[in-house]
């Protein structure tokens, strides 16, 4: 399933809520693990491993309490209430790890719940839609905003629930993007009516800081044969990090002439993707100086960036942004001299 190894928890904390259905048959799929008891989802028991080893070996089952469904406006009209929190990749640059010095996955087993809670509030908009850049017809929500939902099909039905779920709503349509291969999805049913956003960036970047994901050539190979199996597939290029004088710019034509080469015509023809310029944390930097210390030297570069104090209280550092607007221009430009069939849905 993954490119460098399978997920296979030898833990597993739950709580007892979360052993509905689902839960006692993820217990058995993994008969292996020690299965330990806990009060909360989200205060697990001091964990004596590191930050990688915690993502191969720890698994969290719970039940999610908070169902609500968040204005977005970017990725999708609305963030959806979690299927899961954390991923088995270790990206140096991933948000939801700022928040947790040691992040194994959480995956919440209350799924219909989850659902019945994106029902009802796309239930109270008003319809038909006003075309956005989000989508022309549907209102979209995003189901993989805190973890990977590439990685969460392995472990649960969640991720086929929620495809089944937009495919047949009359209003709803889904969307998460993606750093893995999974090829078991293309046996779904999405009927045009799920999303799926490959995280793209040069490939000898990825190898640095998109840590045990797969590979930037193998994630471009799969983006024809689930278009072929019935999704919508868009391109995440995020972060764009920006290293080396123009060399940043030259791997990023390096890819788009890639793109140009092997996606076919009527790929090309819906493609759209969006563009977000790395905003990196001072505390995950710190971090990272014990756990990748070289992703730092591209990430962590002062004489380009500027504070940015981040809506939940965090001190984030970003492109100053005079000199961001000027990358914006040339990305753009590069873009449009490349792979002008791809329209940009955002940029920031």
């Amino acid at each position: 399933m993954f490119s460098m190894q399978t997920f296979e928890p030898n833990t597993i904390f739950y709580t007892p809520d979360a052993l509905n259905q689902r839960g006692r048959q993820i217990l058995q799929q993994y008969a292996q693990a020690i299965a330990q008891p806990v009060r909360q989802h989200n205060r697990l028991p001091a964990l004596d491993m590191g930050h990688y080893k915690a993502k191969s070996d720890v698994l969290v089952l719970g039940k999610l309490k908070t169902l609500t469904c968040k204005w977005s406006g970017r990725s999708a009209d609305y963030i959806a209430p979690s299927l899961a929190n954390g991923c088995f990749g270790g990206c140096a640059y991933c948000y939801v790890d700022r928040h947790k010095p040691i992040n194994p996955i959480s995956l919440f087993t209350n799924v219909e719940e989850i659902f019945e809670a994106v029902d009802r509030h796309v239930t109270t908009l008003p319809w038909r839609k006003e075309p956005n850049q989000t989508d022309a017809v549907y209102y979209t929500y995003d189901v993989g905003c805190n973890s990977d939902a590439s990685v969460d099909a392995t472990i649960a039905d969640s991720i086929r629930y929620a495809v089944d779920f937009f495919r047949d709503h009359p209003r709803a349509k889904g969307t998460f993007a993606t750093k893995f291969v999974n090829r078991d999805l293309l046996q779904y049913d999405p009927q045009g009516k799920t999303r799926i956003r490959f995280s793209l960036m040069p490939a000898n970047i990825s190898r640095l800081v998109d840590v045990r994901t797969d590979a930037i050539e193998k994630r471009i190979e799969a983006i024809a044969d689930f278009w072929k199996a019935g999704y919508e597939v868009h391109l995440n290029f995020s972060p764009i990090i920006v290293y080396g004088g123009k060399q940043w710019r030259e791997d990023y034509r390096d890819l788009f002439i890639q793109l140009d080469r092997i996606l076919p015509p009527a790929v090309k023809e819906q493609m759209q993707c969006e563009v977000i310029f790395l905003t990196h944390n001072r505390g995950q930097h710190e971090a990272n100086l014990d756990i990748n210390p070289k992703a730092e030297t591209l990430l962590w570069t002062p004489t380009l960036q500027e504070d940015k104090q981040s809506q939940m209280g965090g001190y984030n550092i970003r492109y100053e942004h005079r000199m961001k607007s000027k990358m914006i221009e040339i990305f753009e430009q590069l873009h449009q001299q490349t792979i002008p069939w791809c329209n940009i849905r955002y940029i920031f």
